[in-house]
């Protein structure tokens, strides 16, 4: 026995949130704590196991143990990415030591080579089986269940897995799905028995009988402010009841009603109860319902063929690619169902099981790893709802169509765990493909170590091409795995090429730094798609992937498209002819925060945040490049007065303001004095000044024309501030505006509070008096008739212009472009504090700023497990396509939330039918109908017709057939047939 260690840094305790960042929000700061205590032994160092381990390390658990006693054969290197044809005869798990324990240095790594034994498992709190045997799997199972030893046992076998949990009895799930509170403003609370809460018509709420809330913030029927979590029950999408209101206050406006998240028990059993009690989660896939039971059987059956029957070393040995071994795993499961009584087995299933279960396919081991390594982080941070207790999960739909045809096996090639199941005249054509990889991120880095265990692109005339535009930073590393850190500043596609090559240097790879839009089509034109047998989507945004999609309908190449959000994930394939295209984004119109809402009305933190971060890009980036190409440009004024007189004042008043010195009412400093100044100042302005005229034209009791409280619903009733130079949140949010402000002027500032404080005890704000004339407005609507009707001051305009004629020679500025991710660059202060400043003004709940970074920053949450899985089922599709799949029953779109063990496998819908406008094609008269019987008929108006189908016709492959078309339209016109007189 052996074991080997590497240990990067010392201790966990405190939490790197710049490594972990996003996955901090989908776990949250409580749940990693939990999870950085964990130590986790991984048993078993083939493909899957290697997965489930990358995963894990990467979540930050305290450390991990991984364990294996095998040595490395050829058929390991089609899917454990860390081992090389030189590792050949050595231990797995020392091979992979080095490499693994790189992936996260808050995680200490070491690796066993000697076999289980109890001492060794007594020593964890999770345990980790692959690749084990039934005997093995039943006697841990009954040691980890007694000792309270979570366990999990994964197995893959061709182009089927398995899953199984034991977090023992009573085990406490402190957060369901990890969704955010429910929270809703509220309209009308009745005094009645029971009580019913409305809110406003305009929210959807997430609440279901039996939910319990809290209440915040209610004004007169304040007894429900103090009272502890309240059980409620639905009554309409638009209100609930609650308890007993009728002995409360009256009801007179506002408050918060907000979801408390109720944590629940679970009760597990041993693996050997489990295993004649089946709890499986049937996953909704087409056809395949009866399946899975029916392969809770075979499983088993597995492991007894494997016990009686032994290779040339008297080792276990699976079943052949032969009918004799089907017919002997058929009986077997036919006997064990004697007793289990499945009502329909599935035969044909285990069959193709028997036939496939020696493979090792890196995109089932790929989708296992990441289901079982979200196990491993719910068994140790009691957050999301753990599986009770059997998966199983098959995609047999991956052979050919033709499903008689047997796999022909080769031996002794880093394939041999694929050619198992596919044969080696498969292998020869995915290693010719040639594919085009959008996206070397998270999702990018996973399907590029898929391609290269598949061997994609990796043949004599094979080619992969990845772009990126950009660069790894350090938030990437905790998930886009093929990252470390001395790669921080380098081109992701760069170095992500680099490390697939390390991992199978056949490959043949060439990576851009190109965004792939309108701007690079002189680069991916039609020559460029024209080359290529596929395309994978891995983008994280909805505009780049509806932009790829329409060039590949226009050039008729199947895309891959998958994506994560957090727990969840989706994946789509798009076959030419065959499958619906990803399609135009959908308009997001709806979720867009109304102006006035974010101008005067906010009611939750995201407004607040948007709006702060709106000041921060007019403050510090709108208005340096507006009086840039002022400085610049001899045309601006012009334009600008082309976009219309209030637009155009408002820009050039911001541009002579930017220019002017502070001494002749501009507003340029001259010196850190003058910075802190104008930050001063911009605070009484935005959280006093504004808000007491906001007051002015709508007080506290101002009632609305049906005599009802203005201030009520979603409008919460603001209140000035004061300024206080001891308030942390006052000073933070004038040094941030201060700092950032003087950086646009070149003007370099102090971190010195105690500076600050000095300078602002001499700070002058002017003396503000709220007006009458004033005109605040309550929708955009209104907002926007009345900007149509204002008209400029031409006099005043033609005032300003002469203004800043003389201001031609001031110095540029330097605009900011907002970075979130960087906490010495004073960004996330100045957002913090001025959103949570704003929310003082309306008595809304602060964001810390973890939570302020996530929603500012619009940070999509992420974690390696999701990502792991989505790119798994994506190669799965890509098998289909390289055979040349025809029938849309053999693919599948999938939705996934490992959170909750949800999973819908789907027939892609087909494509939509159009049809040309029946007075495309007409006759001209009845002469001319009859004359065009049984022919195409006149063509009517052309050229609207060439319009509708432009798009597809941009390429160079259509122009014989426009050329065909437009002498057959001359010939007609000639005949006197043709309506149109031009074409």
């Amino acid at each position: 026995r052996m074991e080997y260690s590497c240990w990067r840094e010392g201790g966990n305790s405190e939490i790197d949130e710049g490594f972990y960042s996003r996955q901090l929000y989908v776990l949250g700061h409580e749940a990693m704590r939990r999870m950085g205590a964990a130590n986790v032994l991984i048993a078993g160092l083939k493909g899957l196991g290697v997965e489930i381990a990358k995963n894990v390390i990467l979540s930050g658990v305290k450390a991990v143990t991984v364990q294996d006693e095998g040595s490395a054969v050829w058929s390991d290197l089609s899917s454990q990415f860390y081992l090389r044809e030189c590792h050949l005869g050595q231990n797995r798990a020392s091979c992979s030591l080095q490499q693994l324990s790189s992936l996260n240095p808050h995680v200490e790594v070491s690796a066993h080579t000697g076999p289980l034994d109890e001492e060794l498992l007594l020593r964890f709190q999770i345990v980790v089986l692959t690749d084990s045997s039934l005997d093995d799997q039943k006697r841990f199972g009954q040691l980890c269940h007694s000792h309270g030893i979570k366990l999990i046992v994964a197995d893959t076998k061709g182009l089927c897995g398995q899953l199984f949990c034991d977090f023992g009895e009573k085990f406490e799930v402190l957060e369901r799905d990890g969704e955010m509170p429910a929270s809703l403003m509220i309209e009308r609370i009745t005094k009645e028995n029971p009580g019913r809460v409305i809110w406003t018509d305009d929210q959807k709420h997430g609440f279901s009988d039996g939910s319990k809330v809290v209440f915040s913030d209610v004004q007169g029927m304040t007894e429900l402010n103090s009272i502890g979590p309240v059980e409620i029950k639905v009554c309409d999408k638009y209100s609930f009841s609650i308890c007993d209101t009728s002995s409360f206050s009256e009801y007179e406006r506002g408050g918060v009603v907000t979801e408390v998240k109720q944590p629940f028990q679970l009760d597990f059993k041993p693996l050997s109860e489990a295993l004649h009690d089946r709890k499986l989660l049937i996953l909704n896939d087409h056809g395949k319902i009866s399946r899975h039971n029916t392969l809770h059987l075979a499983f088993q059956a597995l492991h007894d063929f494997s016990m009686t029957s032994r290779d040339g070393f008297h080792s276990p040995s699976l079943p052949m690619a032969s009918q004799t071994d089907a017919d002997s795993l058929l009986e077997m499961v036919r006997e064990l169902n004697t007793v289990a009584e499945v009502e329909q087995l599935d035969e044909a299933a285990v069959r193709l099981l028997s036939c496939t279960a020696r493979g090792d396919l890196a995109p089932i081991n790929a989708f296992f790893g990441g289901l079982a390594a979200q196990e491993v982080i719910k068994a140790c941070s009691r957050k999301f709802t753990p599986l009770q207790q059997w998966m199983y999960f098959d995609a047999l739909e991956c052979l050919p169509e033709d499903k008689d045809r047997l796999a022909e096996c080769s031996t002794d090639t880093r394939y041999d765990g694929q050619t198992a199941v596919f044969g080696a005249s498969f292998q020869k054509r995915l290693g010719n493909q040639k594919y085009f990889l959008v996206g070397a991120g998270a999702i990018g880095c996973e399907l590029l170590k898929n391609f290269a265990l598949i061997g994609l692109g990796a043949g004599e005339e094979g080619h992969i091409t990845v772009t990126d535009m950009d660069y790894i930073e350090r938030s990437n590393l905790n998930r886009q795995f093929l990252f470390r850190s001395p790669d921080i500043g380098n081109p992701k596609s760069e170095v992500a090429a680099k490390a697939v090559c390390q991992m199978n240097p056949q490959m043949k790879i060439t990576s851009h730094q190109n965004r792939v839009d309108a701007a690079s089509e002189a680069l991916y034109d039609y020559s460029f798609f024209k080359g290529l047998d596929g395309v994978a989507a891995a983008l994280d945004n909805v505009e780049a992937r509806v932009y790829l999609d329409s060039r590949c309908v226009l050039h008729q190449k199947p895309m891959l498209e998958g994506g994560t959000l957090g727990s969840k994930g989706h994946t789509l394939v798009v076959v030419p002819h065959l499958t619906e295209p990803y399609g135009p984004a959908k308009s997001s119109s709806s979720n867009a925060i109304p102006l006035c809402t974010l101008k005067n009305f906010p009611h939750r933190i995201e407004h607040t945040l948007q709006w702060a971060r709106d000041q921060f890009e007019g403050l510090f980036k709108q208005t340096p490049e507006n009086v840039n190409c002022f400085l610049r440009d001899p045309g601006f004024v012009e334009r600008t007065l082309s976009h219309g007189d209030v637009e155009a004042m408002e820009t050039l008043e911001a541009v002579w303001r930017g220019l002017q010195d502070m001494e002749a009412g501009g507003q340029r400093p001259k010196s850190w004095e003058d910075c802190v100044s104008w930050a001063r100042c911009k605070w009484e302005t935005l959280y006093n000044n504004d808000i007491r005229q906001l007051l002015h034209c709508f007080p506290p009791d101002e009632v609305t024309s049906n005599g009802l409280p203005f201030w009520s619903g979603s409008k919460r009733c603001p209140h000035p501030l004061t300024f206080d130079p001891k308030n942390s949140t006052h000073v933070g949010y004038v040094m941030a505006a201060a700092k950032l402000y003087g950086q646009t002027y070149g003007i370099k500032g102090t971190r010195d509070n105690g500076s600050i404080e000095q300078i602002l005890e001499k700070v002058q704000t002017p003396p503000f008096n709220p007006k009458s004339s004033v005109k605040i407005h309550l929708t955009d609507q209104e907002m926007e008739e009345e900007r149509q009707k204002e008209s400029g001051d031409a006099a005043q305009l033609e005032e300003l212009k002469g203004k800043l004629s003389s201001l031609k020679n001031s110095a540029q500025m330097h605009p900011i472009d907002f970075e979130k991710d960087d906490d010495t660059n004073f960004h996330m202060d100045f957002i913090v504090a001025a959103s949570n400043l704003r929310a003082e003004n309306y008595d809304i709940p602060a964001a810390d700023r973890h939570q302020s970074k996530r929603i500012a920053g619009r940070i999509i949450p992420a974690i390696a497990t999701t990502t792991a899985a989505v790119a798994g089922l994506m190669c799965l599709e890509l098998f289909k396509l390289v055979q040349g799949h025809k029938k849309i029953e053999s693919y599948r779109t999938s939705y996934l939330n490992l959170a909750v063990q949800y999973f819908v496998l789907s027939q892609p819908s087909r494509p939509p039918d159009f049809q040309v406008s029946s007075a495309f094609i007409q006759p001209h008269s009845a002469s001319a109908e009859k004359t065009q019987r049984g022919d195409r008929g006149l063509i009517h108006e052309p050229l609207s017709c060439l319009e509708h189908v432009r798009p597809m016709l941009d390429s160079p492959q259509c122009l014989d057939k426009l050329s065909e078309l437009k002498a057959t339209l001359g010939r007609q016109k000639k005949k006197g047939l043709f309506l149109g007189s031009d074409i």
